[in-house]
């Protein structure tokens, strides 16, 4: 378990696939994110089981503390781990529609950072974001991530090409914003 202030994040387990199921058939959830397509119960059960046999993965549930207990309302993750390099994507969705700008994503996203740097010993994590998405760059470049670049016209949504903006942030980067081990 991994502890913040106002979050924690958790291993997934299989119960918690048909609240998957209802965030990626939302299409607000999905609107800056890679899945498009409707997901059935089948298809998010595989991909939980090949998440639990890959070792480049780490997938983790987002949970608030509501009254006495603790809600599961999102998911962040590290994926497609390059051990030799160190370096590794990020992924974030809040699926809790109503938890949505309150500053928990990026609670979970620092999180995850302390994770991929201080416990798996990388060097890079990087990310990309959508066009359109602004609020999402802004608050990945005041967690410290760089932009680096655009992949022009790389994803279809809408009838329309848009691009994605490649962020990173490094190591010795997030040391200097949030200090070293703890």
């Amino acid at each position: 378990m991994l502890l913040g202030d106002r979050v924690r994040l958790r291993a997934l387990e299989r119960e918690d696939i048909p609240t998957f199921v209802r965030w990626f058939n939302d299409p607000e959830v999905i609107e800056d994110l890679v899945a498009f397509a409707p997901i059935s119960l089948v298809a998010e059960a595989a991909w939980f089981d090949g998440l639990q046999a890959s070792e480049s993965d780490y997938v983790f549930g987002v949970e608030v503390q509501v009254g006495g207990g603790w809600r599961h309302i999102g998911n962040v993750g590290l994926h497609g781990v390059n051990w030799k390099d160190r370096c590794v994507t990020a992924g974030i969705v809040i699926g809790e529609k109503v938890c949505w700008g309150k500053g928990y994503g990026s609670e979970a996203m620092l999180l995850l950072l302390r994770f991929a740097f201080h416990e798996l010993n990388l060097h890079r994590v990087e990310l990309e974001v959508f066009e359109g998405n602004e609020r999402a760059q802004k608050i990945y470049a005041r967690l410290g991530f760089v932009a680096e670049g655009l992949r022009r016209q790389c994803i279809y949504r809408h009838g329309r090409y848009i691009d994605a903006a490649q962020m990173s942030l490094l190591r010795p980067e997030f040391e200097a914003r949030y200090g070293g081990e703890s």
